[in-house]
């Protein structure tokens, strides 16, 4: 049975994967300690992440976002600081720690579970992230909601263009699609770019290629929860304030 509470202002709700669905920045945190002190005869710790974090922002127009590129920009990083002279060992170990975070298991968010699944019952659920196509599809696989999920885009960036582009596959009206997401440069100020209705819901630790300082003014355009177990609750809301 539809609620009338939930099936008004919004058809279809997009959601953000990587720390908006599930756990991903601290797995990435803490593989980045681990190349630190691998390195830490070479190079100061901090000397070591900036240049990793540097090299990764280079190569991100080459591999893309995820664990891929991540895994090649820290051997990159690696052969760098070392002037060539790195191990095969310690090569062997980065690669190793790359497929440790392919297998990571995935741990969804306190209410994620509860709210996609009554979310899906009145509205068209998409799954919308950035990353490596495998990755992200094993990742959902594995995590238990997909059959909430009526369409899943993976895309190699979020910008205003690829949300024009997705809406005007599936036919959405931009004022009647939600985005949700921990992010505000790709999952909110995008989205109403394209002129569809964002929500941000901040995670604890945030990758700092995504940080991003709010311009003046433009936290009206947008709310902000604090947890994904609110989210129904706020739609519910903000259902009954629409005419």
């Amino acid at each position: 049975m539809k609620n009338e509470d939930l099936a008004s202002a919004v058809d279809w709700i997009a959601f953000d994967a990587d720390d908006t669905l599930w756990h991903n920045e601290p797995i990435f945190q803490a593989t980045e300690v681990h190349f630190a002190e691998l390195l830490s005869a070479h190079q100061p710790s901090t000397v070591i992440r900036e240049k990793l974090f540097s090299t990764e922002m280079k190569n991100l127009k080459h591999f893309g976002y995820g664990i891929k590129g991540f895994t090649l920009s820290m051997i990159e990083t690696a052969l760098e600081l070392t002037e060539g002279k790195a191990k095969g060992s310690e090569i062997r170990q980065i690669l190793d720690w790359g497929r440790e975070m392919l297998a990571h298991p995935v741990q969804l968010l306190d209410g994620v579970r509860e709210t996609v699944e009554i979310l899906a019952r009145d509205h068209q659920l998409m799954l919308l992230t950035k990353g490596d196509l495998f990755d992200q599809e094993s990742k959902l696989a594995r995590s238990g909601i997909g059959d909430a999920f009526a369409a899943v885009e993976i895309v190699s960036e979020k910008d205003a263009a690829t949300y024009r582009r997705i809406m005007k596959r599936h036919a959405i009206r931009p004022e009647r699609f939600l985005m949700v997401g921990n992010s505000l440069r790709s999952d909110v100020l995008p989205a109403i770019e394209a002129g569809a209705v964002a929500l941000h819901i901040p995670y604890a630790v945030t990758w700092a290629h995504e940080q991003l300082e709010v311009p003046e003014g433009d936290g009206a355009l947008f709310s902000r929860l604090e947890r994904i177990a609110d989210l129904v609750d706020w739609i519910t809301a903000r259902n009954r304030r629409e005419p």
